[in-house]
């Protein structure tokens, strides 16, 4: 069992609805189990670290067909 100091941090549901996928300009959404950003237009997942959204192309991976 995890404790506070521990757990990661989840995303400001604010932040979140103020983001945009930084190639389509589309929509995002919040994968809480990954901890991933996601852009179903450009098929990719951003990462979460330590509750900041990396919104870098390089630093997505490719979703999954």
């Amino acid at each position: 069992m995890m404790d506070d100091k521990t757990r990661e941090p989840g995303i400001d549901p604010r932040l979140l609805e103020m983001l945009i996928c930084p190639l389509t300009r589309g929509p995002l959404r919040y994968d809480a189990v990954r901890r991933e950003l996601i852009s179903d237009k450009a098929g990719l997942a951003f990462p979460i670290r330590n509750g900041i959204p990396i919104m870098l192309a390089e630093e997505a991976r490719p979703l999954e067909p």
